[in-house]
């Protein structure tokens, strides 16, 4: 009976939230455009939609929200583990241990070097903040690599064992 109804609310929600992302998607598509007076981009003439900062946030609130779920998830993993087998419960945080290990390497590898970039009058393009945009494309870059070795190695020794 329980599992039905965890079913149900998660489902609401996943169907909550993507009708949210379409209705910001359609008004970021088919909102207008920002008049050129106001635009942000260097050459005006370009299109800017109008309703780019309420996409922005909407993806910055589902990002924040994944993470907090996740960490919350992980947290009661570990915690439940705790009782029965402390061992278990460790090898629970080995995950994040080793994301966390991930982002410390890829930010030191990380690129600081300030950009020329033509009309950008902004603050962050800083040694830190070029730093962390590199941090996160060598993190994904290195995730995606380490997705395709790991599903071919379980498709070929699901077929050769």
């Amino acid at each position: 009976m329980g599992k039905i109804r965890i079913q149900k609310v998660s489902g609401a929600i996943l169907a909550a939230l993507l009708l949210i992302s379409i209705a910001i998607f359609c008004l970021f598509y088919f909102g207008g455009d920002t008049p050129e007076a106001e635009r942000l981009v260097a050459d005006t003439s370009m299109w800017e939609p109008a309703q780019t900062d309420a996409l922005l946030f909407w993806l910055y609130a589902l990002a924040a929200g994944a993470i907090l779920v996740t960490l919350i998830t992980a947290l009661y993993q570990f915690v439940s583990l705790l009782k029965h087998s402390p061992k278990d419960a460790l090898m629970s945080l080995l995950g994040i241990i080793l994301l966390i290990v991930l982002l410390g390497v890829t930010y030191t590898i990380g690129d600081g070097t300030p950009l020329n970039i033509i009309g950008y009058e902004g603050t962050e393009n800083t040694e830190t903040w070029l730093k962390v945009a590199d941090m996160f494309c060598y993190s994904i870059y290195f995730m995606i690599a380490a997705m395709c070795v790991l599903m071919l190695f379980f498709a070929l020794r699901k077929r050769f064992i």
